[in-house]
């Protein structure tokens, strides 16, 4: 396998399933760790990934939209079905940017409620549901991601007030601070919390640790965490003491 193919599905491994170990990069490529190793390294240095001990992990802060969609769907599904359950009819919903949230969203449809989002595609999704009042917070266009973020979209957060909070995340470490792999999101992101009453954060099992070199938020600033596997022992511990309730979503029927 020529080298450049192989750099091409590194990247796509780590984008899908997260951080990865070098001896499973081997046996997914069908060649030797010493490559593996070799790969990582020139990876690195193209500012591509970044290397770990036992293996390596992608910056997906500015992965499109569309691509970040097509992974991990029914890991995704069954949080924002579980998530949704957690909603009354009445309340008002804040829904974050990204790819699980808009998966919650699919799970809206029908209800009556308040949807407050600065993710498009939340927007797009909701639109023509009579059902639903939804908010489109104002900012500035992250055509890539689809999202608003700036100045605006803080301050008009700051005269919105919700009863849920669903929060995305690139990453949770063992200590329980929610990370994100993109600067300029993270005020909007904290402008969100302090305009809710009970905060869930909506991530699947990649995110542990996940990535993302901006903290966001504490463990204590959560109500709730959603996932779809066992968390491991450490962040589980960091969960608990903060008092976080942590829900484990079933599968998804088909």
């Amino acid at each position: 396998m020529l080298a450049e193919r192989r750099h091409q599905l590194i990247l796509r491994a780590l984008r899908s399933g997260g951080p990865a170990a070098v001896t499973d990069l081997s046996e997914q490529l069908g060649v030797s760790p010493a490559t593996i190793r070799r790969d990582l390294v020139k990876l690195e240095d193209d500012g591509l990934l970044t290397r770990v001990h036992g293996g390596a992990v992608v910056d997906e802060g500015d992965q499109p939209f569309a691509e970040v969609a097509e992974v991990r769907v029914s890991e995704k599904d069954s949080i924002a079905v579980r998530a949704a359950a957690m909603v009354r009819d009445g309340e008002s919903v804040l829904l974050d940017i990204g790819t699980t949230a808009f998966r919650l969203a699919r799970q809206l449809h029908g209800r009556r409620l308040t949807v407050i989002t600065s993710n498009l595609v939340v927007y797009e999704e909701l639109a023509d549901d009579e059902g639903i009042e939804l908010v489109l917070l104002g900012g500035m266009v992250r055509r890539e991601y689809r999202s608003l973020v700036g100045f605006l979209t803080e301050d008009n957060l700051r005269q919105l007030h919700a009863d849920w909070l669903f929060l995305g995340t690139s990453g949770v470490r063992p200590g329980g601070q929610v990370m994100d792999t993109t600067v300029v999101e993270v005020p909007v992101k904290r402008a969100m919390i302090k305009s809710s009453d009970r905060i869930v954060l909506l991530a699947d099992a990649a995110k542990f640790p996940g990535t993302g070199m901006a903290k966001v938020c504490d463990a204590g600033d959560l109500d709730a965490v959603v996932t779809n596997a066992p968390v491991e022992p450490a962040t589980r511990s960091s969960l608990d003491e903060a008092g976080v309730e942590l829900i484990v979503a079933g599968k998804v029927q088909a």
